[in-house]
């Protein structure tokens, strides 16, 4: 009998069809655009060039041409007349600069000194003649190939002048005078010809010696060679910005930044090794120097190096500054010193520097506050991972104090000023929080050199961007603010919409939330790092943290549902800080059992009061889950000390699973009910775990289980999942508890429930032939079929296996004649399985008997023919999911 589907089968069917004849009209038609447009005439090719066809574009000059596919490689075009003599110009410079060099070291001891002096003289003086020559004729690239000859021979001419003339010369103060004469030589040959690319970059290279080896053949000491190596910067400076020719320039400015670098790297070592304030004097000035010289060149310069300009200054002026005072204090304090140093730069905001360089400032006085934040990080990481170590040894009694109950052997003498440090930080954080606008109002004047576009009002614009504005006005960017500026308008705020800044730039409102986001996390840090370093009392410090965190929660309470814009980044950091703060204050409290009941008691109580107190939203949820955990905590804690194994003291555990399921009877709907419901299932599947060594007790948490998901279930909304959850636990816990009896016929028991579950599912089934087989067949053949065949897996006998083999053989059959996919699939998974169990020693014994390059050969095999028959074997498993679905 032919199976005719229902109408709404039949429609869906009909639907996909029709999609694949559209995919397939697409196309060929596609294909059919290719056609024509391949029989197009060829239109005249454009100019030589970058041809995209090879990506697959149309090819230039043929708009219409058919692409290329990837990778095509288009025919090679004879070299042009250009390329090809500078191939040979090349080659011939080179050849003669080896000849030359050839010429030096090997025949130059056989001639005497007239003809050295003749022939070097002759050769050097033609070399740097014929280009003069050559650029008249309009020969320039031959011009280029042998000023390049000439610059090789005038530095063996200066090699053989010290090797003959005078060998008993110091060749570091011989090469610092060759190069300065050579740069000298070379930068009026260079303008004298200024057609020629090569001499004045040459040059350039020439001068960055002469100063740094003279200084290093007088032996000067280390501060001299710094004032050499910034002479030689600020030379370079000097030619890159008015220099002629790019490639001059170009090179200037990268042995300017090396020679600067260099400088700097030298002062800095000197101030920071000073033995005392007037030894940092000395580098200090050296300092000071480059960071003027960085501010005159940042004047003028581009964007780009204006702003690099800024940063070298302040970076520089940090250090000349406090280097003085922090070689007078101990090593531990000089992070102080530095930071307080790091923020005199702020101040550029009111001068007249360019904003360029004024912003660079400010990046260095950024990058220096970060870095003195960055040394705090290790002893946060202690004293927030240290109790860690707490957890192999629970409840061994209290410590003595808090570093050794943090367990690190950090050098807290060292660490005293990183406290100070994190509070000073998180009180100007704080004072910029608090007083925003006043501080926009300060700023004003360096925002308002944005540059044009700023309107006429240019105060006003620069107050408005970051918020200076009355509380409430329109484009202010307070929390209090109405809105901003509209793009476009004349003075109109830089994080105004539309314009491609506002992409890039957060507005004032974010900025003053993350300046409170970042008070908050590092006061929190300076309490905890102090606690530590003063090392108080084990109590002291448990009882420290847990205020810690009561304080931060109210801080996430006053602040929860505020928005989505910088207002709200306070109320989620202290969110975030509190959660790790609580897990390091309870890890911390594991040491003593009643530190342990105190501090999780707290924690619990604290958590869940803030969830009452927040309003609706992810900060609840938070919070609930949080206490939610906290509970099942002291719930372990308890059959801790009741002297209870962990199997035992899991249906002890399941007493806060229970009541997140009657808190969330009670919230319904609520959108904290499943978060809770979900943190309580993970209670209860911790209860699961510390169940597992024991049977019985497994049993018995299992069926606990049960009866909390059937209590879920009562809920329409729960119903869908709760209700399988909870007959999925019955049975299983049914089944272990045989197992734990030692039951070796599970069919006795499992043949009862079995063939009332299939006469009440083909009651089902004949009441509403369109209900699904899984629902009226799963349930009874699964309690049958599945015990069975674990218990097969394990039995030497051959009956069992078979007789489950001729079930599950009969049972795919029938779910294949009445097309019944839980029939078919149950019986097929158990068939094979069986199967499988039965074949395999025998497997084994095939397989140890074949040669060991025979299963990779088959595999190959297989895989060549599944790679052969690709979109067959496609087809397949799509009529194979199709049959699968029209099954009920």
């Amino acid at each position: 009998m032919e199976h005719v589907p229902p109408p709404a089968e039949e429609l869906a069917r009909l639907d996909r069809e029709l999609a694949e004849l559209d995919a397939r009209r697409a196309q060929l038609l596609t294909r059919r655009a290719w056609l024509l447009a391949a029989l197009r005439p060829p239109a005249p090719t454009a100019a030589p060039g970058w041809n995209p066809s090879a990506w697959g574009a149309p090819a230039a000059g043929r708009p219409g041409a058919p692409a290329q596919p990837w990778g095509y490689v288009p025919p090679k075009q004879p070299s042009a007349p250009r390329s090809a003599q500078n191939v040979l110009l090349t080659l011939g410079g080179l050849l003669l600069t080896v000849a030359a060099i050839a010429f030096t070291l090997v025949s130059w001891g056989s001639m005497g000194i007239g003809g050295r002096s003749a022939v070097l003289a002759a050769v050097t003086v033609g070399a740097l003649a014929a280009p003069a020559v050559l650029l008249r004729r309009g020969l320039t690239a031959t011009a280029e190939a042998l000023a390049a000859l000439a610059l090789v021979l005038t530095l063996l001419d200066a090699y053989a002048v010290h090797a003959v003339a005078a060998p008993d010369t110091d060749g570091l103060g011989f090469t610092a005078v060759a190069a300065a004469v050579l740069a000298t030589l070379w930068t009026a040959y260079g303008l004298a010809l200024g057609k020629l690319h090569l001499p004045l970059p040459a040059a350039v290279v020439l001068a960055q010696w002469p100063l740094l080896f003279g200084a290093w053949a007088a032996g000067a000491p280390a501060l001299v060679v710094g004032w050499a190596l910034l002479a030689t910067a600020v030379l370079d400076g000097a030619i890159a910005l008015w220099g002629k020719g790019t490639g001059a320039r170009v090179t200037a400015c990268v042995g300017g930044s090396v020679m600067a670098f260099s400088a700097l790297v030298v002062g800095l070592a000197l101030s920071v090794t000073a033995s005392g304030p007037l030894g940092a004097l000395a580098p200090g000035v050296l300092l000071l120097t480059a960071a003027a010289a960085a501010l005159a060149g940042a004047w003028r310069a581009p964007r780009g190096f204006a702003r690099a300009g800024g940063v070298v200054a302040g970076l520089a002026v940090v250090a000349a500054v406090g280097g003085v005072p922090a070689a007078a204090v101990p090593e531990g304090w000089r992070v102080l010193v530095y930071l307080l140093a790091g923020l005199a730069p702020a101040a550029v905001v009111r001068t007249r520097l360019p904003r360029d360089a004024a912003i660079g400032v400010l990046v260095a006085s950024a990058a220096v506050v970060a870095g003195t934040l960055v040394g705090a990080l290790p002893g946060l990481t202690a004293v927030l991972l240290g109790p860690v170590t707490l957890l192999s040894d629970v409840w061994a009694g209290s410590p003595e104090g808090f570093r050794s109950a943090v367990g690190s052997t950090l050098p807290w003498s060292e660490l005293a000023a990183t406290p100070v440090v994190l509070a000073l930080v998180a009180g100007l954080l704080g004072a910029a929080y608090r007083w925003w606008p006043s501080l926009a109002r300060i700023a004003a004047p360096l925002i308002a050199r944005e540059g044009p576009g700023s309107g006429g009002k240019p105060e006003s614009a620069g107050a408005a961007a970051y918020g200076a504005g009355p509380a409430g006005a329109p484009g202010t960017g307070t929390p209090e603010a109405g809105g901003a500026a509209a793009p476009g308008v004349s003075g109109a705020p830089w994080y105004a919409g539309g314009a491609p800044a506002a992409r890039r730039r957060p507005s004032g409102a974010a900025l003053r939330g993350a300046a409170g986001a970042g008070a908050a996390v590092l006061g929190w840090g300076a309490l905890l790092l102090s606690g530590a370093v003063v090392d108080v009392p084990y109590a002291v410090a448990v009882a420290g943290e847990t205020l810690l965190v009561a304080g931060l929660l109210a801080l996430a309470v006053r602040g929860a549902g505020s928005g989505r814009d910088g207002s709200a980044a306070v109320p989620v950091t202290a969110l975030v800080v509190a959660l790790a703060a609580a897990v390091s204050t309870g890890l911390l409290s594991l040491a003593s059992e009643g530190a342990s009941y105190a501090v999780f008691g707290a924690l619990t109580a604290l958590f869940a009061g803030a969830a009452v107190r927040a309003g609706a939203g992810v900060e609840r949820a938070v919070f609930a889950v949080a206490a939610t955990v906290g509970g099942t905590v002291l719930t372990g804690f308890a059959g801790r000390s009741l002297g209870l194994a962990p199997h035992e003291a899991a249906p002890l555990v399941l007493v806060v699973p229970a009541l997140t399921v009657l808190f969330g009877a009670r919230l319904r709907r609520n959108p904290v009910a499943l978060p809770l419901e979900l943190t309580g299932a993970l209670g209860a599947l911790v209860a699961v775990g510390l169940a597992v060594p024991d049977a019985a007790f497994l049993a018995l948490v299992l069926a606990l289980c049960g009866v909390l998901a059937a209590g879920a279930a009562v809920r329409p909304e729960r119903r869908p999942v709760a209700g399988y959850l909870a007959a999925a636990l019955f049975v299983l816990a049914t089944w272990v508890r045989l197992a734990a009896s030692e039951v070796s016929f599970p069919e006795a028991y499992a043949l009862p429930v079995t063939v009332p579950a299939l006469v009440v599912g083909f009651l089902r089934r004949r009441k509403d032939p369109e209900a699904s087989s899984w629902t009226a067949y799963g349930p009874g053949l699964a309690a049958t079929l599945l015990p069975s065949l674990a218990v097969a897996w394990s039995d030497p006998d051959w009956q069992r296996p078979l007789l489950l083999g001729v079930a599950a053989l009969v049972i795919t059959l029938l779910g294949a004649r009445y097309r019944l996919q839980a029939l078919l699939l149950l019986g097929g998974s158990v068939l094979a399985l069986d199967g499988l169990h039965e074949l395999a020693p025998y497997v084994v014994q095939v397989a140890g008997a074949l040669p060991r390059w025979l299963p990779p050969a088959l595999a190959g095999l297989l895989l060549l023919v599944v790679g052969a028959t690709y979109e067959q074997r496609l087809r397949d498993a799509r009529r194979l999911k199709d049959a699968l679905g029209r099954m009920r």
